[in-house]
């Protein structure tokens, strides 16, 4: 009788939340994956920062993670964190953010307290510690739209129009952009250019 239940409670949740909940090798698989490269629709409304934006996005673990933002003139953003460094480059305005790959170095510039390694657990259904809730709907292979809120109350809401699992990446897809003759901007000039709509 319990194992006859178990699959009608799953039907039941699944109904009354609209939450995809994957087969467990699935799961492990997104999981497990090493590099990813995607199309995403962001939305933040965080403390500093309220944006949304069209996103493209590729890492490569340990923590090498690029994050584009297209513009109808070109990029907007280009930020590359790598070896604990997090540059990023506006084109449009030739200018020029680094700072620190960190939970504070990534809110300071993107609005999301998260360190680039949490960011992926995310994207591949893994809610870090750091994320007070959230609530995963899966594809086939990997999360489809992830809604979350972090420990201070800022939300992020991702749904992935487009993505790889296990790809292969260049290398230098994670070298801080060239900027000839950029000028530098602090984190907060930074974080205006990226949130200007």
């Amino acid at each position: 009788m319990r194992r006859a239940t178990l699959p009608l409670i799953g039907l039941l949740l699944h109904s009354c939340t609209g939450v995809v909940v994957p087969p467990p090798n699935v799961a492990a698989r997104a999981q497990a994956a090493r590099s990813y490269s995607g199309r995403l629709r962001v939305k933040l409304d965080g403390r500093e920062l309220r944006a949304r934006a069209t996103v493209l996005l590729a890492f490569q673990r340990p923590d090498g993670l690029r994050i584009e933002v297209p513009g109808p003139g070109g990029l907007r953003l280009i930020a590359v964190a790598r070896g604990g460094r997090l540059t990023a480059a506006f084109p449009a305005d030739r200018a020029l953010y680094t700072g620190p790959a960190d939970a504070a170095g990534m809110e300071a510039l993107l609005g999301v307290a998260l360190t680039p390694d949490e960011v992926m657990d995310l994207l591949l259904g893994a809610p870090p510690a750091r994320v007070a809730s959230s609530e995963i709907r899966w594809g086939p292979a990997a999360p489809r739209r992830v809604d979350a809120r972090l420990a201070d109350g800022s939300r992020l809401q991702v749904g992935v129009e487009e993505a790889e699992l296990d790809v292969t990446l260049p290398p230098q897809a994670f070298e801080p952009p060239p900027a000839p003759g950029y000028r530098s901007v602090d984190a907060e000039e930074a974080r205006g250019l990226w949130g200007r709509r």
